[in-house]
């Protein structure tokens, strides 16, 4: 693997206490407990050559070749939610989920804040079952990623599967919602990295899913066409982020179709930052994201008319 490839393998699986890590080296991991994981019966991934796996990289835990879509909730303390919903998307490539800094501890802050949180653990495309082929099959997406033009939608698999998984999460939230105290009207997502650009395929294209605000948080910064009824949107990157490529397409398409945007460019935190690690910039985008929430309305009930 290239020096180039090799660091672009371990900024995209850093994670949020990366700082604090020995290495990247990649380890085997025993699949933790989810106790209060959903299944959302979307079916499974044709041609799959191996089973569910984890992985510790970072000191993170990471799943790969996830084949059963799940939904974990994370609710506020009772009489301590405001009604707010966010499903929440971790990233990995479509290859792998960092499901912990980008996932569980996503929710755990949200919910902390009054939000209903829900991390969707969806389906992936295949990798190989040993470790050695899944960073081989790694070097060879950098190696095709490398001569892309820096625009990671070219790279992007058929998102049919993941696509499926984010709307039947969506219409369970809808189902369970008095359930979970959730107001319908108030349900947004955020995704990082892979899960940003689900994010914004699921926006672009459901029809199932009438989002009340979006939040891609480190995804590609390329142009899209808009909707005319595109939920706000929220986004952050650091520029440092080889994503980032000094690309503002997708903040000038939602400028241009009239529907409220609002960006942030860090100075560092390279990619995966999650919630942010000390000595980089980009860790104060969470107070901020809620900050907006809640200048937005989200955060409250609106008076009935």
């Amino acid at each position: 693997m290239s020096s180039l490839r090799f660091a672009l393998f371990s900024l995209l699986l850093s994670a949020a206490s990366c700082a604090f890590a020995q290495d990247g080296t990649i380890y085997p991991l025993q699949a933790p407990a989810e106790p209060n994981a959903i299944q959302l019966g979307t079916g499974g991934v044709d041609h799959q050559p191996a089973s569910e796996s984890w992985f510790r990289q970072w000191g993170q835990p990471m799943a790969r070749n996830i084949t059963t879509a799940t939904l974990t909730p994370f609710l506020p303390a009772p009489g301590k939610g405001n009604g707010a919903a966010v499903l929440v998307a971790p990233g990995g490539g479509f290859r792998w989920l960092a499901l912990n800094h980008e996932g569980w501890a996503v929710a755990q802050a949200l919910a902390d804040q009054g939000i209903a949180a829900f991390v969707l653990k969806y389906r992936l495309q295949p990798t190989p079952e040993s470790l050695d082929g899944f960073k081989d099959s790694m070097d060879r997406m950098f190696a095709a990623a490398g001569s892309s033009d820096g625009n990671p939608r070219a790279l992007l698999p058929d998102l049919a599967n993941q696509l499926a998984d984010a709307e039947a999460a969506y219409a369970l939230i809808l189902s369970r919602a008095k359930e979970w105290h959730v107001d319908p009207k108030r349900l947004g997502m955020i995704g990082f990295s892979a899960g940003a650009g689900l994010t914004m395929h699921a926006t672009l294209n459901s029809k199932a899913m009438k989002l009340a605000f979006i939040g891609p948080i480190y995804g590609g910064m390329g142009p899209v066409n808009v909707p005319k009824d595109a939920p706000p949107m929220f986004t952050a990157i650091a520029s440092d982020d080889f994503l980032f490529r000094g690309q503002f397409g997708v903040v000038k398409s939602w400028y241009d179709a009239g529907r409220p945007v609002e960006f942030h460019l860090y100075q560092n935190g390279g990619h995966g930052f999650g919630l942010g690690y000390p000595g980089n910039t980009a860790n104060g985008w969470f107070p901020v994201f809620m900050h907006w929430l809640d200048v937005n309305g989200f955060l409250k009930a609106q008076a009935a008319r």
